[in-house]
């Protein structure tokens, strides 16, 4: 596989895609979240074209017919594969840009149970133009599904200006010449996220993890994944519990 390049193209446009399923009591907060994003990117970076596309898979709820109460390109499948509605969606984003250099271009994603801050995508951005080939983003549990102790617990082992690298596709971006190097997501029920940085460490990317930006997830104990972030918590969960009865 050949090397990163390191052509400096400056950044034309970013393609976003959001897998959802089974979401409706968090899809709202979700896409109004990214919508803000959106906005706030195209206030930053007036000349940086935005394609985002979220992906309804296998949904049996109200899903969909929030999705398409925003205006976001909304994309039906049903594979129950977090792995191909990634790649799906990101294949959607990248052809409605049309022709652009794929160096130009920024690829992420996030989920359909998170929500992202205003500045996430700008941020990214930004440090893609410092160099960055991915980006590795934090996430942290939505407190308000934690009891007090378990939030604590997670404040304490998660000091702020130190991020681990930890892989999440909640909170993930990279160059489009590196995703489509790599042949992009995998079609994988879990860790495809995973997956996918792993082959571009391997393709020799920069990769920059930042605890700027954090996306708020969900704090529930069972996901749409057999394991992803949500068996995280719930271990967590047990283990705090297991220490305060002993």
């Amino acid at each position: 596989m050949n090397a990163v390049s390191r052509e400096d193209v400056a950044a034309v446009a970013v393609a976003v895609v959001v897998p959802v399923h089974d979401e409706a009591a968090l899809l709202n907060e979700c896409l109004a979240a990214l919508s803000a994003a959106l906005a706030h990117t195209g206030r930053t970076h007036p000349h940086v074209r935005v394609s985002a596309v979220v992906v309804l898979d296998a949904c049996t709820d109200a899903s969909e017919d929030i999705a398409r109460s925003w205006p976001l390109r909304a994309l039906r499948i049903d594979a129950r594969n977090v792995g191909t509605a990634r790649r799906v969606g990101m294949t959607a984003a990248l052809a409605a840009l049309g022709e652009m250099p794929p160096a130009g271009v920024w690829v992420c994603t996030t989920d359909g149970d998170s929500t992202v801050p205003p500045t996430w995508l700008s941020h990214q951005l930004d440090l893609r133009a410092e160099g960055a080939d991915v980006v590795l983003g934090t996430v942290r549990p939505d407190f308000a599904d934690l009891t007090a102790e378990h939030a604590e617990h997670w404040l304490a082992t998660h000091p702020r200006g130190r991020p681990v690298g930890n892989v999440h596709g909640a909170n993930l971006g990279l160059r489009a010449d590196v995703y489509t190097a790599i042949g992009g997501f995998a079609d994988l029920d879990q860790h495809e996220d995973v997956e996918l940085v792993r082959a571009a460490r391997a393709l020799g990317a920069r990769v920059v993890a930042t605890d700027e930006n954090e996306v708020v997830t969900s704090g529930r104990f069972w996901g749409r994944t057999p394991g992803g972030y949500a068996a995280f918590v719930r271990a967590t969960h047990e283990r705090i519990a297991g220490l305060a009865r002993s």
